[in-house]
């Protein structure tokens, strides 16, 4: 029975892997504040997020408020590559940002004219401490289940 529990685990890992090495192909490039779905000379979050995961099979809504809804809850202390990290960095009660958790501590994401897509230590940051979910969008067999990520 070990056997394919291992073999969905790393299904999984395999995909965030690959997700997480999409993205970082994109570092450095610029943030612009509702930049349009598709491009990739510049993007905002959501737009970032939606582009790398598609690029891997997996469908994401647009902004980060309708991210926020797909996929599995997933608290802080059990986050695994892959996953996603929702922050209210305004503090007024909606979620405005959101990142990949990397593992060992690391964000991936873009935010803010004059830094773009870049990686970021979580623990202590202002993405922490606006924290206010998190969700899993890769499912444990590798597969985006329909039902669960609309277009």
């Amino acid at each position: 029975p070990a056997q394919p529990v291992h073999a969905a685990t790393s299904t999984a890992s395999s995909v965030a892997d690959s997700v997480i090495k999409t993205g970082k192909q994109f570092l450095g490039v610029r943030y612009q504040f509702g930049a349009p779905t598709g491009r990739t000379d510049e993007f905002d979050c959501s737009s970032f997020t939606q582009y790398i995961f598609k690029q891997n099979g997996i469908n994401l809504p647009r902004s980060s408020r309708q991210q926020s809804k797909v996929g599995t809850p997933v608290s802080k202390d059990q986050l695994q590559p892959g996953d996603l990290v929702f922050s209210d960095t305004n503090r007024d009660g909606v979620i405005n940002h959101v990142s990949i958790y990397m593992g060992n501590g690391q964000l991936l994401h873009t935010y803010r004219v004059g830094i773009g897509v870049t990686t970021s230590n979580f623990a202590g940051s202002a993405w922490d401490r606006t924290f206010v979910s998190a969700r899993r969008v890769i499912p444990n067999n590798g597969q985006a289940s329909a039902a669960s990520l609309p277009n």
